[in-house]
């Protein structure tokens, strides 16, 4: 099982596993129409949400394949929460693992999606072991995709119109990491010596394919 020694502290940023209290901030971005328009779910009412926030808080730990681990990502400033950030641990096998955030778009444009998504890397590649991490989004999501080229994630695939969501067609853009890659980027750096700290340790857990029905754990919506 991995469960972070939360909560994780960035220069700017905290992150931890979400909390009842967070309600009415999680359903003020999860109710805007620019949040969801680039995945599968409409926006959602506060009793939607109420539900989603109950899946959130019992993903903070990464006991099995196929499980997501989803931390709120929190303004050190003033304890807003600004949005989440989520990991999937896809293979123990090939060591996959595949990224995702979701920020409210009053904290677009300052960098903050990008500086909380590279503690989900670090807590993939450095203390879940994986050798490859991707992301996933819509390809009409430009503001998404300059967060994963600034991760350092290289563009590996576009899927012409491989899913039908909404009422149309949607082209996939597919991002991704290796392992080697993440360490010539960080040279010399761990996740403690980081500023994440690595509690928590992996054991053996069954196999089993599920992630969230509604693709919150896509890469998207990004920064404007």
């Amino acid at each position: 099982m991995l469960r972070p020694d939360y909560p994780l502290l960035t220069e700017r940023l905290l992150l931890r596993p979400f909390e009842t209290g967070d309600l009415e901030e999680l359903f003020a971005y999860q109710s805007l129409p620019e949040v969801a328009r680039f995945l599968y779910w409409e926006p959602r009412d506060l009793e939607e949400s109420r539900v989603f926030l109950q899946q959130k808080m019992a993903a903070s730990t990464l006991g099995k394949e196929g499980d997501w681990l989803v931390m709120a990502v929190v303004d050190r400033a003033d304890g807003r929460l600004m949005g989440e950030i989520n990991l999937r641990w896809h293979s123990r096998e090939h060591r996959q693992g595949e990224l995702g955030y979701l920020f409210h778009p009053d904290f677009h444009g300052h960098g903050y999606a990008t500086e909380a998504a590279e503690v989900g890397l670090r807590l993939g590649f450095e203390v879940l072991g994986l050798h490859r991490v991707t992301g996933r989004l819509d390809a009409r999501n430009d503001a998404s995709a300059r967060v994963l080229e600034r991760l350092g994630m290289r563009r590996e695939a576009h899927l012409r119109e491989n899913e039908f969501v909404k009422g149309e067609w949607s082209d996939e853009i597919v991002y991704a990491m290796l392992r080697r890659e993440w360490d010539a980027r960080r040279p010399g750096r761990s996740a403690a010596g980081a500023g994440v700290q690595a509690g928590g340790q992996v054991d053996d857990g069954a196999a089993q394919r599920v992630g969230p029905p509604d693709r919150e754990g896509h890469a998207e919506p990004g920064e404007q």
